[in-house]
């Protein structure tokens, strides 16, 4: 007799359009378990998103009127108690299996408030967050120790995570599920003359060595640091045509903007607020070398997606980026609070050709072994016959 297909309720703070981690799985993941049927409650935070979608297996329920001067509001204030009663309603009326958080946020606290409530659905949490946890302000780590002491089970995007989870509830059952990478669409080929239109519409011209960083364009991403170890390479290899492509809008952009004109590189970097995800390998196929100098990183997915684009990485030894950055084998760590360090380590992997080929090699090869959403998804799937 075939097996009942599961139905599990999933609570995420975010979701497309907005794209990070979280929204990245949810999406990889649904996509790749089509027997099972999930519902989603997150924020609306756009109002030219409906309140209900339909995509494949998905169904996504938004709360809130996506109205811009309530952003700022809603999650932080009141998107768990709408969240709340959004799932309750969605609990009263169908029978779910499990109720799957991500990330131990707003729509952890929508989960709490469910538990305190007298729901005894089973609660799976995936620890997904790339702040240095041990600098939040201690509100936002109380709530959190409260979600994730009400959690049934976990998973957890990196080692750093899981540890996390183990001090703040010594007996939870913990899974390490990394986040992943569509390596059909990062490994494609683009003839050259998409690369070379791509590269002219972009203001670059042949020869220029290109520098990319994706993602968004805050404080824990170090980009201020890469904008001056821009400066540096320019100051110090002035023969050189230095490009900066940064993909990715965010709050620090216009500050950003500043400190590459007072640098007297602004014509150098090129920011790019926003690239369809289907569009972001031929960006990395026309770059030379990924560079995030973080301060802190739950896992970053952007690593992996430069490593399965064959784009050798730089990157710091902090959060979950020493899961898959060995230094000198599958990419190179930098100080991040030395720009000086960053240029060396830019200027190191461009230069030696050996080094620069054996850390591409090495880094495809871990990408395909381990971070490959199809088998992710079925880590997953094992998660859920458990829970």
């Amino acid at each position: 007799m075939k097996e009942k297909s599961k139905k599990i309720l999933i609570l995420s703070t975010s979701f497309y359009p907005l794209i990070g981690g979280s929204e990245t799985a949810i999406r990889e993941v649904v996509a790749r378990l089509p027997d099972y049927h999930f519902d989603l409650v997150t924020a609306r935070l756009n109002r030219h998103s409906p309140p209900i979608e339909q995509r494949g297996n998905l169904q996504i329920f938004r709360v809130g009127n996506g109205l811009n001067f309530f952003k700022f509001l809603l999650p932080k204030n009141f998107l768990p108690l709408a969240m709340f009663k959004l799932a309750r309603k969605l609990l009263k009326n169908s029978r779910y299996d499990l109720i799957h958080i991500f990330q131990a946020s707003q729509a952890g606290g929508a989960a709490w408030l469910l538990k305190k409530t007298g729901w005894n659905s089973p609660l799976l949490l995936t620890l997904q967050e790339g702040e240095d946890l041990s600098k939040q302000n201690w509100l936002t780590k109380y709530f959190r120790k409260m979600i994730i002491k009400n959690t049934d089970q976990a998973t957890a995007i990196s080692q750093y995570l899981v540890s996390y989870l183990k001090k703040i509830k010594k007996n939870l059952p913990v899974k390490l599920i990394p986040n992943g990478v569509d390596l059909e669409k990062f490994s494609r080929e683009f003839s050259y003359g998409e690369l070379t239109q791509l590269a002219d519409d972009l203001g670059i011209r042949p020869g220029a060595k290109i520098i990319i960083s994706t993602g968004r364009l805050v404080a824990k991403n170090g980009v201020d640091n890469l904008i001056k170890a821009l400066a540096v390479l320019q100051k110090d290899y002035p023969e050189e045509d230095w490009r900066l492509l940064l993909m990715g809008g965010g709050e620090q952009q216009t500050g950003l903007s500043f400190l590459a004109s007072s640098l007297g590189v602004e014509e150098r970097v090129v920011f790019r607020n926003f690239v369809d995800h289907n569009e972001l390998p031929k960006y990395l196929k026309i770059s030379h070398v990924f560079v995030r100098p973080s301060h802190s990183e739950g896992l970053g997915n952007s690593f992996l997606e430069a490593m399965a684009a064959g784009v050798p990485i730089i990157g710091t030894s902090v959060g979950g980026i020493p899961d898959f950055l060995t230094d000198g084998q599958t990419g190179l760590f930098c100080d991040p609070h030395q720009p000086e360090d960053i240029a060396k380590k830019i200027k190191l992997i461009l230069d030696d050709d050996s080094l620069r080929k054996n850390i591409i090699k090495k880094a495809r090869a871990l990408v395909e072994e381990k971070y490959d959403w199809n088998q992710i998804a079925e880590e997953y799937r094992k998660v859920y016959e458990t829970v």
